[in-house]
């Protein structure tokens, strides 16, 4: 090699990167996803914005109410084009596994057609039913789905449900119930359950904070394995996502073979996040060490973490706390008095018995049986509790309230800061200047003239 190839002069542009069948999927300009954010934190103007500038984002759904959703999937449908880029996230729910179906029901009824999977441990009924919903052959035989879903994972026995077909016990129990046509499950053996997955490394939220150099490979290498297994001819599409706050951080990811990547934690620190001005203040200002593990409130029992911002608050400590409460007593009567006066007073900002009362009202509504089950189990009980408490957090970031900062509760991975570290001393060192599409093209650009840089490089170094 003599240093005059076409890789010594080639120019890559932000569109040249990634898969092209993603974007011919998805209608995008750019192999580049905003990933949703709990409580609507991933909001209507959020999605508004990426789709006029042609990305893909999904609305935070999850902790939303199926009224908040169906006012999100309103608005979304009357400012939009009918093909504009842009989905729901369908949060996995662990405790109330009725509120899936019920959600599933809400986005057929509203022609919704592209979903966001997320937390995700076993594939359920309700994520199936979504999938084979409308699958039907095309004028050339080949079955293609209706519905498009993308699901974000970091384990790889989770990837395996989603590479393959959809199960067929699940498929079964379905065409028997008639909550799918017999056309429908006579097809579903012949299209994997996604159409992209995305490999989330060490992100903000839920994690495990696995590294993308094993990560993406890994997926990558499932889905030819699973393809050829069950004779599928869709290509499933593998992108990346945690840690993504640089041009450095994209562009390695699409040299690990991502065909598109996600960013979350950088889009929460922009004008169009549904969240406070002081978590935005508190994002901004954040390093790449300024996180921690915690507790995740809705699979609080199980001792599942997710990833939040350390730095202005005290939530990390006081989850951890509360987790380590529950697996040592048997119920909210053995923990010591003056633990749950510190709880009450400094924590909750309210009573046990009114944190109990204003949960029991919920679960009254929402899943009767589990509340009679929690009269009945102590430390039942004592976990609803204490997962009430996540529920607040959230909501305290999102007001942003200054006295109740110690408890905010802010989902947050190293991205953050890396991304600050990037934009420090430019205009976009202000959040407010960081609009979402802007971050997407501005990341973007320099990821091409990154991979542009390396491999110019990488030339000129054999000559």
């Amino acid at each position: 090699m003599d240093g005059t190839g076409p890789l010594a002069t080639a120019r890559f542009a932000a569109r040249d990167l990634g898969d092209r069948d993603f974007l011919a999927a998805h209608g995008v300009r750019l192999a580049y996803v905003v990933g949703a954010m709990v409580k609507g934190i991933a909001s209507e103007a959020m999605l508004e914005r990426l789709a006029r500038a042609g990305l893909l984002g999904f609305f935070g759904a999850g902790g939303c109410t199926l009224p908040r959703i169906a006012e999100a999937i309103d608005r979304l449908q009357a400012s939009l084009p009918p093909e504009a880029p842009w989905g729901i996230n369908f949060l996995h729910n662990f405790v109330l596994p009725a509120q899936e179906e019920a959600l599933v029901d809400l986005l057929l009824a509203r022609g919704v057609r592209r979903i966001e999977a997320s937390a995700f441990v076993q594939v359920t009924p309700a994520l199936v039913r979504y999938r084979l919903n409308g699958l039907a052959r095309d004028a050339a035989g080949v079955a293609r789905p209706r519905n498009l879903v993308m699901a974000k994972l970091s384990r790889p026995e989770v990837a395996r449900q989603f590479l393959a077909p959809p199960p067929a016990d699940i498929v079964a129990s379905l065409a028997a119930a008639g909550r799918i046509t017999p056309d429908e499950a006579a097809l579903a053996h012949t299209i994997p359950l996604a159409d992209d997955i995305c490999a989330e490394a060490d992100s903000g939220g839920h994690t495990d904070r696995r590294v993308a150099f094993t990560l993406v490979p890994n997926f990558c290498q499932l889905r030819d394995s699973l393809a050829a297994t069950h004779g599928l001819a869709q290509r499933v599409r593998i992108g990346a996502a945690g840690g993504l706050g640089t041009p450095e951080a994209i562009a390695a990811a699409f040299m690990l073979g991502a065909d598109f990547v996600l960013t979350g934690s950088i889009n929460q620190a922009t004008p169009e996040a549904g969240t406070s001005e002081a978590v935005k203040d508190l994002l901004a200002r954040a390093g790449i060490a300024d996180t921690d593990m915690a507790p995740a409130g809705d699979m609080f029992e199980i001792g599942a973490k997710v990833q939040v911002l350390r730095r202005g608050t005290l939530f990390p400590g006081r989850a951890q706390r509360l987790y380590e409460l529950y697996v040592r007593h048997e119920g909210l009567h053995e923990i010591p008095a003056a633990t749950l006066t510190e709880i009450e007073t400094r924590w909750f900002g309210r009573s046990i018995a009114e944190v109990w009362a204003e949960t029991a009202a919920y679960y009254a509504r929402a899943a009767p049986a589990e509340l009679a089950a929690a009269e009945a189990n102590p430390k039942k009980r004592m976990g609803m509790v204490f997962r009430w408490y996540f529920v607040h957090t959230n909501r305290l970031a999102i007001e942003g309230k200054a006295a109740d900062r110690a408890n905010f509760q802010v989902h947050c991975g190293p991205a953050m800061g890396a991304l600050n570290a990037w934009l420090a001393g430019t205009p976009l060192e202000d959040w407010r200047a960081r609009h979402v599409d802007v971050l997407a093209e501005r990341l973007m650009a320099g990821a091409a003239d990154v991979v542009s840089q390396r491999l110019a490089a990488l030339v000129a170094h054999r000559r």
